[in-house]
């Protein structure tokens, strides 16, 4: 069994954007610039939005942060956000999620530009990736697939089961999956709370990404030798083994688990350190006006 180091693996994709934007830098290019903007103060909200701001200073980006209160109308984030498409100095700019509940999150993804959209959950970039055109992969999926790749763990002709059928996760993952690329090409079945007999999915599955958002769902029972499991889940559950009272438990028991398998990704230190390399990875590239020219 071999552990999947997804914070290495972030760091890793974190140098070689930095040394991307020192090249940029000696040629008298644009420095690369995102947007946060940050509505009320959810803990989570702020420690994700930190941690993003942060890497924007390790690889050489300029970053900006605006904020609302949580009271703030839906009619002025609309502006913020037509601020932000129209401002030339700001290449991408992402909306921190979840939004209070007066606020209808899908009107303001869809009053982002594609072209500054690098979260990826605009409907032009949801449906260039149908496609297989150009376009802003968001994070969770982009971060898995980096983790695949190098690692250099085989898809080809592999049975994959996505475990989870949301929007942002295991919907695209079951796409990307299936694309006829050197990361794609499995045979992807997408269960979820309406699949029968889901033992037996998994049970014959070659590689497993399991995003339900359940603590410690998928048991050894589930899964054949040799398996690979990607497990995207993080919850926030209560602990006596822990200082602050909680740990934060995956999808996936790893403890007994973790021994049928040949590769996992621990949680955390798996896929949640990749969003901070993917939303980096999409900022340089509209940056650079890869996807959209």
């Amino acid at each position: 069994m071999q552990l999947i180091n997804g914070k290495q693996i972030s760091q890793e994709i974190q140098q070689e954007i930095a040394l991307e934007v020192k090249r940029m830098m000696e040629l008298g290019l644009k420095q690369p610039h995102l947007a946060a903007v940050l509505v009320g103060n959810d803990g989570g909200s702020e420690t994700y939005v930190a941690s993003k701001i942060k890497a924007c200073e390790r690889v050489g980006f300029k970053s900006s942060l605006i904020r609302h209160p949580k009271t703030v109308s839906e009619k002025e984030l609309l502006q913020t956000v037509y601020d932000l498409n129209h401002n030339n100095d700001i290449d991408g700019f992402i909306v921190q999620l979840p939004l209070p509940d007066h606020i209808n999150e899908q009107k303001i993804i869809e009053a982002l530009l594609p072209n500054k959209d690098i979260d990826g959950f605009h409907p032009i970039n949801i449906g260039r990736m149908i496609l297989n055109l150009p376009c802003f992969i968001s994070a969770t999926p982009f971060g898995i697939i980096q983790l695949l790749e190098r690692y250099n763990i085989e898809t080809t002709g592999k049975n994959c089961v996505v475990i989870g059928r949301s929007h942002i996760v295991g919907l695209p993952m079951s796409i990307l999956l299936s694309k006829n690329n050197s990361s794609g090409n499995c045979t992807v079945t997408l269960c979820h709370s309406k699949t029968k007999n889901l033992k037996f999915h998994t049970s014959h599955a070659d590689i497993i990404i399991c995003a339900l958002g359940i603590p410690e769902f998928l048991t050894a029972d589930m899964v054949k030798e040799g398996v690979v499991i990607i497990d995207v889940g993080t919850t926030r559950v209560k602990s006596n083994e822990t200082t602050s009272g909680y740990k934060l438990k995956g999808d996936v028991k790893f403890d007994e688990v973790a021994s049928k398998c040949s590769y996992i990704t621990p949680v955390p230190g798996g896929v949640g350190p990749m969003t901070i390399a993917a939303l980096i990875h999409n900022t340089l590239l509209a940056a650079k006006k890869e996807i959209y020219p």
